[in-house]
């Protein structure tokens, strides 16, 4: 579900602009509540089955790290598996293995969560192993060590020998110029390779407590037996002085910027387009609206740019268009398209911007709208009948700057944006002559004769 904040049942039947909006009520009927300490607390009922799902996300990612170490706050998601004060080094994804649950972590450049899944009756369990790491984390100088040499061979694996990954990163840093965002999440690799315990320590203690954190729990407890647990567990740590960002600012693109890259282990010619738009938490109407454009433009194979580009011109193997708005700044468009033999990137990429064109100049129709809406709105059906999928949702939002009316009446909000809304969000964001886009051109290489291995 593309950068999707919220999503809630929706008639199919209901007519776009004409339709009379659903009833302003909560998806999740999630509550919230604030511990003495700072931290925010959000409970997500659910009780068909007697398992929970506990995470708690922070305020910090790979856009918080200092200038020169990049991939510190990734080394430090992986760090956090490796001891405190009352759990072993390694022993913590045993110990939720051996309470029949699962564990995971993830890092993004706003924020970093962790989180357990396990029988309800063992929540507190875990909330003591979470709270344990966020105040009294052990770094074993030989841990370090090996774990960023797990980092950097994650990196060549992921990235670097991976062509377009590596090149899309590039381009990405083009984007985002003089910003944060321009930054790989997992670092560059000369600067992974200089991250020392020091430099780990030093993130965690500006940036994990409990003032700067949000815990989600989602499944089968009640507010009132949460409120009890987290007081007494998370609220028992001191709050710390935490920094405001202060982010630099980003460079409107001047020009054409467009970046070419060729390499042996590229099959076909494709290209790549980068455009900055608002998040959700700085342009509620233009995020919606750009879901929605997005959808329009890109869902399936009755999309309007698989239609027009490869099932009726054929000139592209595959097209899309994505939008992610779940951003504390500036969210990201991303246009691909990889053109058959006989077709250029250019030949595909005039096509591609000549339907986005088409939507600045006469928007869409209101059947495109309503079924739109109806797709987009009748995913919220599995997400709300998802265990872990209520919690992430809703915390992702949150430590995005969204409030949680803002999760909770999405649907409320996405069906009371208008045709004239995507209109002016497509001239104002889809048209290059108004919102300027990194293009990348991705070719194969010819590799020589004497060059090959023999």
């Amino acid at each position: 579900m593309a950068a999707a904040l919220l999503l809630s049942p929706l008639s199919a039947s209901a007519k776009a602009d004409n339709a009379t909006p659903p009833e302003r009520t909560p998806l999740f009927n999630a509550e919230s509540f604030m511990l003495d300490n700072g931290m925010q607390v959000v409970v997500i009922p659910n009780h068909r089955i007697p398992v929970v799902t506990h995470m708690v996300w922070y305020y910090t990612g790979g856009a918080d790290e200092p200038r020169g170490k990049t991939g510190v706050a990734h080394l430090m998601e992986h760090m956090m598996f490796k001891g405190s004060s009352n759990v072993p080094t390694g022993e913590f994804s045993t110990r939720v293995k051996t309470l029949g649950g699962q564990d995971n972590a993830f890092t993004s450049l706003d924020f970093t969560a962790y989180f357990q899944s396990v029988p309800a009756r063992h929540l507190e369990t875990v909330m003591r192993m979470e709270a344990d790491r966020m105040q009294s984390l052990l770094m074993p100088e030989d841990h370090v060590i090996s774990e960023r040499d797990v980092v950097i061979q994650e990196r060549k694996q992921v990235t670097e020998n991976n062509p377009r990954a590596h090149f899309a990163e590039h381009l990405n840093t083009a984007a985002f110029i003089n910003h944060p965002y321009g930054r790989p999440v997992i670092g560059w690799m000369q600067e992974i390779k200089n991250i020392n315990r020091g430099d780990l320590m030093d993130f965690h203690d500006k940036h994990y407590a409990p003032n700067n954190a949000i815990l989600v729990v989602s499944g089968d407890i009640t507010a009132e037996q949460l409120k009890a647990l987290a007081t007494e567990i998370y609220g028992a740590i001191p709050p710390k002085e935490i920094a405001q960002r202060d982010w630099t600012d980003i460079p409107v693109v001047v020009g054409d910027v467009e970046m070419h890259h060729s390499d042996p282990r590229i099959r076909q010619n494709s290209v790549m387009k980068i455009a900055r738009a608002p998040s959700f938490r700085q342009d509620k109407t233009a995020a919606l609206s750009l879901q929605l454009l997005e959808t329009i433009l890109s869902d399936g194979s009755n999309s309007r740019l698989y239609k027009s580009l490869v099932v009726d011109q054929k000139i592209a193997s595959n097209v899309s268009m994505s939008y992610n708005g779940s951003t504390w700044e500036d969210g990201k468009i991303w246009l691909s398209a990889t053109p058959n033999d006989g077709f250029t990137n250019k030949q595909a990429t005039d096509a591609l911007m000549y339907e986005l064109n088409k939507i600045s100049q006469n928007g869409v129709t209101d059947t495109e709208l309503s079924e739109a809406k109806t797709r987009l709105t009748e995913s919220a059906i599995f997400a709300r009948d998802s265990l872990s999928g209520p919690a992430m949702i809703v915390g992702r939002a949150l430590i995005t700057g969204s409030s949680l009316d803002d999760v909770e009446y999405w649907a409320y909000d996405l069906n009371n944006i208008t045709a004239q809304d995507l209109q002016n969000t497509a001239e104002r964001y889809l048209n290059e002559n108004n919102n300027p886009f990194v293009t990348g051109h991705l070719s194969p290489a010819i590799v020589k004769e004497e060059d090959q291995v023999q």
